[in-house]
């Protein structure tokens, strides 16, 4: 790839985030953290109260790429042939034979998007397992690939617990980031209802192709990373685990620590952001950045945690504090 390859696709990012927020008002965070999600190559979980835009948002970025979208509404009678496909019974007019042909389901598309995921039973969930790890679907004995890039992101609202059934922790470790969109600003807020209560809304229009998106991906894991900060990932994954890490506030109140997908998922994000910063090289503070969306989901607290509102978010604060960076990465 040249370095005139290389200029263009990064003049993209910006286009996509301008297209985007003609639609979206704020977030910019949230935005930030779901076109990492999307460069890094992994899947995204949006968590926020009704109404903050989660939909909209994964709709507008949808609009603003030239892939196919599918929404998914997750509710307690959905199955996993509704997500997957199914094999229906068919017959050749001509040979008069019949045959199996596998009709596919909405998983199928290059963005889909899961709506209230934790409104679906276990087994439900557990049907995107293969899709979100492995980029292909097993259906009666045959794998299917997903069209690339694929790229799922699902919400889920974090106060009506009636009806739900909470992801377990196998399938939120397949999130690479953990997103928390939070109210708007009053001036947000205020831009937000003079937007959309009028004649005319906004539209995101496409800006970016698939295959330019691929590129992208490929481009951010040349992004460079010194083996100090190697290192410092390292270092602060470890220090999440209670069994044994030096650091007493997880032992006090954290059960269960990261894995080494964590590790992962810290690297790739960093990278992430710093290409979407135009920049080629990871500092501490892109790995500091994106250390709430990755552990978040990934550290488990325990009772007595809970019991005086400790968060992992807190503990991330702590590990944050307390795992020192490398000499070299400070001078």
């Amino acid at each position: 790839m040249t370095e005139q390859d290389v200029q263009r696709l990064l003049s993209k990012l910006p286009q996509l985030k301008q297209e985007i927020q003609k639609v979206i008002v704020g977030q910019e965070e949230v935005l930030e953290e779901v076109l990492i999600t999307l460069l890094a190559g992994g899947h995204g979980l949006l968590e926020g109260v009704p109404g903050l835009a989660k939909t909209l948002l994964v709709r507008t970025l949808a609009n603003a790429m030239e892939l196919g979208f599918r929404r998914i509404q997750f509710t307690p009678d959905l199955m996993p042939t509704d997500i997957l496909g199914t094999e229906v019974l068919e017959e050749d007019h001509v040979t008069g034979k019949r045959f199996f042909k596998f009709n596919e389901g909405p998983i199928f598309s290059n963005i889909v998007l899961a709506d209230e995921i934790n409104r679906t039973p276990p087994k439900t969930q557990a049907a995107l397992l293969e899709a979100m790890q492995e980029h292909e679907v097993t259906y009666a004995g045959t794998t299917y690939p997903l069209p690339r890039p694929f790229f799922l992101l699902a919400t889920q609202n974090p106060i009506e617990q009636a009806g739900t059934y909470p992801l377990p922790e196998a399938q939120l470790d397949r999130f690479l980031l953990y997103i928390k969109i939070k109210y708007p600003t009053e001036q947000e807020e205020l831009r937000i209802l003079a937007n959309t209560t009028g004649n005319r809304q906004a539209q995101a229009r496409p800006c970016i192709s698939g295959e330019e998106v691929l590129q992208l991906r490929q481009l951010v894991r040349e992004v460079s990373i010194s083996e100090e900060l190697l290192q410092y990932v390292n270092n602060l994954v470890r220090a999440t685990r209670p069994d044994s890490t030096a650091v007493a506030y997880v032992k006090t109140y954290c059960r269960w620590g990261a894995g080494p997908r964590a590790g992962q998922a810290l690297i790739l994000t960093a990278k992430a952001r710093a290409l979407l910063q135009h920049r080629f090289a990871v500092t501490a503070a892109d790995i500091q950045a994106m250390a709430y969306p990755v552990l978040r989901h990934r550290v488990l607290v325990n009772f007595t945690a809970e019991s005086e509102h400790i968060t992992p978010d807190r503990v991330v604060d702590e590990l944050l504090q307390q795992v020192r960076l490398p000499k070299a990465v400070l001078s």
